[in-house]
């Protein structure tokens, strides 16, 4: 069932454009920008040497794609090239592409995952052994810091991951997303072990974030504002137990988060059915699950936002 039919896409598709907007997160990528990140992210422009968050920033950690959250660089990559952006010389195998640049002669540089716009790729300069500098724009990117420190992490469940992780990715101070598989007995399932019903897990997705920027309430608000609470071990086309509405706490403060959204939605005469759980192991999804949206440009075709709280 995880294949809808077109015609229940295009209607998907309708109701989103009737919908409208939420604050501190949008439907889709290009919304969720300020107009700064859209000119460059997505107009392919270029921010003002020197100005930006990493030129000569030093800590340790991951950096990854501003409009996605796909891992690009390490900061054991990144060294001083002086030309007032941040500089790498090796990128995270797979996570970056390169096509000719519409003026002619440069390499452009682009998130494997979404397409966002890094900058430019220069080679033979001599600056480290690799002889390569990868001459990426501060605001295409955020960083993770290698020790977690100022970072959070939540899990929902909510229907098909990929829906879930369209809507979770696009919130303000999302980092990284993830869909994988928990909840269930089998170490390391497959899809298709998960498909078949009886392993216990759920689809779900991991969210890393900037609890300065988001607070797990504003997260867990998206999640019920997102899928239809209601139903129990489906999610609209989709039927089975590894479709089933579920938050997935990591501790005290998240469970009573979860609650108090729960108790808010009965007193709004909601029959909700989404579980509240401890959040047990966590199994990555195969790669071809992860991004499903930003790979194909495609919209859920069961999750549709709509204002509630």
């Amino acid at each position: 069932m995880k294949y809808a039919t077109i015609i229940i896409s295009f209607v998907a598709a309708a109701l989103l454009l009737m919908l409208p907007s939420r604050s501190g997160g949008n439907v889709n990528s290009d919304q969720k920008l300020t107009s700064e990140e859209e000119r460059v992210i997505v107009q392919r422009g270029t921010e003002r040497p020197f100005s930006g968050r990493f030129h000569d920033f030093k800590e340790k950690g991951t950096y990854v794609c501003k409009r996605c959250g796909a891992p690009l660089y390490r900061s054991s990559a990144k060294f001083d090239s002086g030309c007032g952006w941040p500089s790498f010389d090796e990128e995270i195998a797979g996570a970056v592409a390169r096509r000719r640049d519409p003026d002619g002669l440069r390499t452009e540089i682009t998130c494997t995952a979404c397409g966002a716009h890094l900058g430019h790729v220069f080679l033979g300069e001599g600056f480290t052994a690799r002889n390569t500098r990868h001459c990426v724009n501060s605001i295409s990117m955020n960083f993770i810091p290698a020790d977690g420190q100022g970072t959070e992490t939540a899990l929902f469940a909510s229907g098909c991951f990929w829906g879930t992780q369209h809507h979770l990715q696009a919130m303000r101070g999302v980092l990284t997303t993830a869909v994988g598989y928990t909840g269930g007995h089998l170490r390391r399932p497959t899809y298709e072990q998960v498909c078949a019903g009886d392993s216990g897990h759920a689809e779900a997705v991991r969210v890393v974030y900037d609890p300065s920027q988001v607070s797990y309430e504003e997260l867990a608000k998206l999640f019920f504002e997102t899928h239809d609470f209601t139903q129990v071990g489906r999610q609209g086309p989709d039927i089975g137990p590894q479709y089933r509405s579920e938050v997935f706490y990591l501790n005290e403060t998240q469970k009573q988060a979860a609650e108090k959204l729960i108790a808010q939605l009965s007193a709004k005469g909601y029959r909700v059915a989404t579980r509240v759980t401890a959040a047990g192991e966590f199994w990555p999804a195969e790669d071809s699950h992860q991004n499903y949206y930003w790979k194909t440009g495609g919209s859920p075709y069961c999750h549709v936002y709509r204002k509630i709280f």
